[in-house]
């Protein structure tokens, strides 16, 4: 009665990756900068945080996401 569901691939490619590290780089400078008080900082870590979610569909259209032709989906 065991039917192994299929891992979707959520998560794994390069595409995924680099925009959830540059995410949370921003997040995190943000939050340092709000704590600082320096309101200029904070909003140029949301531009970041914007930039990283159009980088990962960048690398997404060109191939590296999920189920993309460039992108190596380990063997199961």
């Amino acid at each position: 009665m065991s039917n192994p569901i299929g891992d979707p691939g959520h998560g794994h490619s390069p595409a995924a990756w680099t925009a959830v590290i540059i995410m949370l780089v921003a997040f995190t400078l943000g939050t340092l900068f709000f704590w600082l008080d320096m309101p200029v900082l904070v909003w140029a870590s949301v531009g970041l945080l914007v930039v990283g979610a159009i980088v990962g569909w960048v690398m997404t259209k060109a191939g590296y996401g999920a189920n993309g032709a460039k992108s190596n989906p380990k063997a199961h």
